[in-house]
């Protein structure tokens, strides 16, 4: 019998190796496996025409350079990867702090993630993390209808980019055939698994990211049955361990830091709230912030709309100041001083409840720097008092009887006591200045000085703070109630500790550590990095075995934080670079100069520096994490209220709209806008960057609506009947909350790793990750 002889292969069909046959079999379709073997033939086409050149006065001969080539398969041999294994066996949903660990896995000392495969973590360079709230899973499973086409933001009819790597990495899979045509997702509120993201099975809008991220990721964000905590905070705040012996401490503990604690004298004018800290906490604008008659109606409007106006009773105090006249010649002020020649009140008030205004002012108190009484006076309330509130305000009938000062009288008290040089300061100073019915531009509020560890929209109460930072109690007598002048004292106590600590006092870092901080102290180090490192732990800094590596001034890891106006959430100061935005357009440069740094940025740097009011330089070659947040669809669907002065949308972009999210154009178009934006900055990413989106939570409009209802349930019930409330709290609304915070806590994210770029830019080879 002769030898049986091997078949010729055709030169058409190449031979090809075990794992590429294995890899073949694992496909799920012949579509997906045909896309390979045309990525794998146009990348060895293109390796093989760079790596391949005639050479000068040879007749024709050819030279091949074969070290470009070597080089580049090494590289593409060792590049990393994120995906999702098909024989992971996940117990629970990912957590927000599971994708914080992911990014100190790639940079610094966290522990390897097991919900998601990782290959060669060590050669991923950067971290940029994209939180995009109303980016939730209704606008992929089909809950809500998006238009089939849209227009960009030139007017332009959007069509979906063609299925051919050219915006990402890599063709979009295609899905399955099925008779069931609909654009959406099968994505399940119980199951915590990802779902492939097939760009035919979602809107136009959002094909962009089916060519980016091969999977979308049910997320949880923390908290508890009837409430959810802060997704940013969870993002950017990490636990610090706590000593063995401070385990058994009972209440609130002492911060962790007051034991190594190094003070940072700050004036008090660095507290000053700014516009749009103002407006996110409720507080009527005074007429100095506003700048443009087109501010000016607006808010008039608005006071109108909320019975906030002259009419009303509102005075704004000194109306006619300017915030540049509460300026102070530095020769005026005394060297090493904390009120930088301000004066600053502590104001406190009590209040009723009349049969026309559910609070009413009855006592106002007023303290100075110093601690000296400046004004204590009970003031008879305008209308009828229904409740005197006794438990929490300390007032009862007897004290007001015969009480002829007015409110009217107290604004005028208060008018000719302040100057543009005053600050006043107190604890949700919104509410006193509700009841005072004033306005005032420069106010320090110590429920920001000392933020809820959980992260707004919740606050610490006085009593908490005080005992917690200042070791003494106060409101110790429930029978008759607070004392506005003992309150005064306490806010001033936290005011004066806060310029004496410095900004960082009582913020995150008091309970958790800014990511910014352990990625500085703890990040992973390169070569260089680690030899010099292992050089001082030896010998100490600049010869001097007593001191160690100042991580502060030269960190390991550096990073960006980027956000619009007031959201910074005290995470700028532990950052080496923090960017304020006015809109999402702001946000796309900042992020990408922050990743890239001035030199990657060529002529773009131009076109983007009037983008924030914090900017600082960006260290060569960009920061190592960056953290970035798109708000403009979180506006649109009614998640948040929009920032008064603050608009993203062209002024001819339905300017008669509603931005609640229930107009499909409107939406789709926002949700166009947004995604374009993710596609922007993944562009404009060096590669072996590790990118994160997570939409933070999902939809909370209906759990903020009834913790509302709660929260008034619970104050009406402490002072009044139960025939008496105005509003009912039953088992049926507790079942409800818990429903609706179950569904605001659930979120998604993307994952993906950007691919291998040639020379000019452009997609040469990677997978999906």
């Amino acid at each position: 019998m002769g030898k049986r002889k091997r078949q010729e292969r055709h030169s058409d069909h190449p031979q090809e190796s075990v794992g590429a046959t294995v890899q073949r079999l694992r496909f799920e379709n012949e579509e997906e496996a045909t896309r390979l073997d045309t990525r794998r033939s146009s990348t060895s086409s293109a390796d093989a025409e760079a790596n391949t050149s005639t050479a000068a006065g040879t007749d024709g001969w050819q030279q091949v350079d074969r070290t470009a080539r070597k080089k580049r398969k090494k590289l593409e041999k060792n590049y990393p990867t994120i995906s999702h294994s098909h024989h992971a066996r996940l117990q629970s949903f990912v957590k927000i702090s599971d994708l914080q660990n992911l990014a100190l896995y790639f940079l610094a000392d966290g522990s390897a993630p097991q919900w998601v495969s990782i290959q060669h973590h060590q050669h991923i360079n950067k971290v940029v993390v994209l939180m995009v709230p109303g980016l939730d899973a209704s606008l992929f499973d089909g809950s809500i209808e998006l238009g089939s086409s849209t227009r960009n933001s030139a007017g332009d009819v959007f069509e979906p980019a063609a299925e051919k790597g050219e915006t990402g990495n890599s063709t979009a899979p295609a899905a399955p055939p099925s008779s069931d045509q609909s654009r959406s997702l099968a994505i399940k509120p119980d199951d915590y698994y990802p779902v492939k993201l097939f760009s035919s099975k979602v809107s136009p809008a959002l094909k962009p990211l089916a060519q980016l991220f091969p999977h979308i990721w049910p997320i949880k964000t923390p908290g508890d049955p009837r409430k959810m905590h802060s997704p940013i905070f969870s993002m950017l705040s990490s636990p610090i361990p706590r000593p063995k012996e401070d385990k058994n401490i009972k209440g609130p503990r002492p911060p962790v830091e007051s034991k190594h604690w190094k003070n940072q004298r700050t004036p008090i004018t660095d507290f000053v709230m700014t516009k749009s800290e103002l407006s996110e906490n409720g507080f009527v604008l005074h007429p100095a912030h506003l700048s443009t008659d087109a501010e000016r109606t607006v808010e008039a409007a608005r006071r109108h709309r909320n019975v906030q106006s002259a009419a009303d009773g509102w005075v704004d105090l000194l109306p006619s100041i300017s915030l540049n006249d509460s300026l102070v010649p530095e020769s005026e002020v005394q060297s090493g001083s904390v009120t930088a020649g301000r004066d600053v009140y502590i104001i406190d008030c009590e209040m009723v409840s009349t049969t026309v205004d559910r609070f009413a002012l009855a006592r106002i108190s007023l303290i100075s720097w110093d601690g000296q009484v400046v004004l204590d006076e009970l003031v008879q309330p305008p209308d009828p008092v229904k409740d005197y509130l006794t438990p929490f305000s300390g007032i009862t009938k007897e004290m007001l009887d015969g009480v002829t000062l007015t409110l009217a009288d107290i604004q005028a008290r208060l008018s000719d006591l302040l100057t543009p040089r005053s600050i006043l300061a107190g604890h949700s100073l919104d509410s006193d200045f509700r009841a005072i019915k004033i306005t005032w531009p420069f106010v320090v509020d110590t429920t920001l000085l000392y933020p809820h560890p959980k992260g707004p929209p919740q606050k610490s109460s006085l009593k908490w703070l005080t005992q917690k930072y200042l070791g003494r109690e106060i409101q110790g007598n429930v029978s008759k109630g607070h004392d506005s002048v003992e309150d005064a004292r306490a806010v001033l106590g936290l005011v004066k500790e806060k310029c004496e600590r410095g900004k960082e006092w009582g913020t995150g870092s008091a309970s958790g550590e800014p990511i910014f901080r352990r990625l500085g102290r703890c990040g992973r180090v390169n070569a260089v990095q680690g030899k010099k490192v292992k050089e001082d732990e030896k010998n100490g800094v600049n010869g001097k075995a007593d001191q160690k590596e100042d991580w502060e001034l030269h960190p390991r890891k550096t990073g960006a934080m980027v956000d619009w106006v007031g959201n910074m959430h005290g995470f700028a100061a532990s950052a080496s670079v923090a960017v304020t935005c006015k809109s999402d357009e702001e946000v796309v440069g900042a992020v990408i100069r922050a990743a890239v740094g001035d030199q990657g940025m060529g002529d773009q740097k131009s076109n983007n520096d009037h983008a924030g009011q914090e900017d600082a330089n960006v260290p060569p070659g960009g920061c190592d994490f960056v953290f970035g947040r798109l708000r403009e669809l979180e506006f649109e669907r009614g998640y948040s209220p929009r920032i008064p002065g603050l608009d993203d949308r062209p002024e001819d972009d339905h300017p008669d709209e509603q931005a609640d999210g229930n107009d499909p154009q409107s939406l789709t178009r926002t949700v166009q806008k947004t995604v374009q934006r993710i596609q922007d900055i993944y562009g404009a990413l060096p590669e072996r960057t590790a990118v994160i989106v997570y939409s933070g939570s999902g939809d909370p409009r209906r759990m903020i609506e009834l913790q509302k209802m709660q929260a008034r349930f619970k104050e009406e019930y402490a002072v009044k009947k139960w025939d008496e409330l105005s509003v009912q709290w039953s088992d049926t609304e507790e079942q409800a909350l818990k429903a609706a915070v179950e569904t605001a806590r659930r979120g998604v994210a993307f994952i993906g790793v950007t691919p291998i770029r040639d020379g000019s830019g452009q997609v040469v080879t990677g997978e999906r990750v």
